[in-house]
């Protein structure tokens, strides 16, 4: 799969993938066996890019042969930011075609919408009347999205209020999230422990699982991949489209016969490193450092083993296309088994306290 270095896509982790649960977990009141499971959230707001597959897409999915995996579309949060119908539907789709032909298996995980297993909007509320106001004040993302101009409302400002609901549905006990995701989840457990105390011990309280050995995914310019920057190489596209993307990377004035001493640190040959085996990659930074290989030899290489990297996964792309009623048939299925521990869950909060 080449020189890929680890990561955890920390600032898209929050638009990709979030959660992850295994093993008995104690609270030190509350003991839950559970088998291992791996629970992840993906916001359909956009077009999905290199920078998500490796961050968040292939981890996430790789987990699949080592214990039980939910994942759902989350379309309850993207209304906090899409606000064309036809866009968040089109999104939606495009997630989940893109989710199964990168390696999604339904026969091996749970798939479904968000907006299909509406406990997750009941548990919000409950979990809401116990939330004080100074936690969701202090929330740097919300902070961060109205600095830049975003209007605020409340699905903004009680965002980390839902995504405490996704967590906690479903028993998690251990969550995987990039720094930037941190607070959300020390606010979950804080819910949590609220309710538990309120209402008698009913939530497993998850941990954090923050990885130390971050490494940024490349974008065109060399800073990090971010629709923000507008920089991104997307896994799905144009041929012709994409093509043109890679060719016209900036690079500096040195001529194809110029030795290029800091080879590996061209935005290029970042990006490079995650498609071609390591002996492929460290002959082209060779050529580079030696003269006699040019820019456009490099970006020209650069998109043929980017290209050839998801040929499979395009192929299967199409054939999903092609069979919608598939499609739909695998999301509906998933939401059904996502259901049966979803109503458990909240069976349990409305009996403590005191609805059923």
């Amino acid at each position: 799969m080449g020189n890929v270095p680890s990561f955890d896509g920390a600032e898209e982790i929050g638009k990709t993938g979030w959660f992850f649960a295994t093993g008995w977990f104690s609270n030190g009141l509350f003991i839950l066996p559970m088998a291992s499971r791996t629970l992840t959230g993906i916001t359909p707001s956009g077009t999905l890019h290199v920078g998500n597959y490796f961050g968040a897409m292939r981890p996430a999915i790789a987990a699949q042969d080592s214990g039980e995996c939910y994942y759902f579309i989350a379309d309850y949060h993207s209304l906090t930011s899409v606000f064309d119908p036809e866009v968040r539907r089109a999104n939606t789709l495009g997630i989940a075609l893109d989710w199964l032909a990168c390696g999604l298996d339904p026969a091996k995980s749970v798939f479904w919408r968000q907006s299909d297993v509406p406990e997750v909007c009941e548990l919000t509320w409950l979990l809401g009347t116990l939330t004080p106001m100074g936690l969701l004040e202090r929330a740097h993302s919300f902070k961060d999205k109205t600095a830049k101009g975003i209007a605020p409302n409340f699905g903004l400002f009680s965002y980390p209020v839902l995504m405490a609901a996704d967590i906690l549905l479903y028993d998690t006990t251990v969550v995987p999230v990039g720094k930037d995701q941190k607070q959300h989840l020390e606010m979950t457990r804080d819910i949590a422990i609220k309710f538990n105390q309120a209402y008698g011990e009913t939530f497993v309280v998850p941990e954090p699982s923050i990885s130390e050995d971050v490494a940024v995914i490349p974008g065109l310019d060399g800073q990090k991949m971010s629709k923000s920057y507008g920089n991104t190489l997307e896994i799905f596209g144009d041929e012709k489209k994409l093509r043109k993307k890679v060719m016209s990377i900036v690079m500096d004035s040195r001529t194809r016969e110029e030795p290029k001493p800091d080879a590996d640190q061209l935005p290029a040959t970042q990006l490079l490193q995650f498609f071609t085996p390591t002996d492929v990659y460290e002959d082209i930074v060779g050529q580079l450092k030696a003269g006699g290989y040019g820019y456009g030899d490099l970006k020209k290489a650069l998109f043929e083993h980017y290209w050839e990297f998801y040929r499979e996964a395009r192929a299967r792309r199409t054939e999903l296309a092609a069979n919608l009623d598939h499609v739909e048939s695998v999301l509906k299925d998933g939401a059904l088994k996502a259901h049966t521990v979803a109503r458990d869950v909240i069976d349990r909060a409305r009996r403590n306290c005191g609805i059923a």
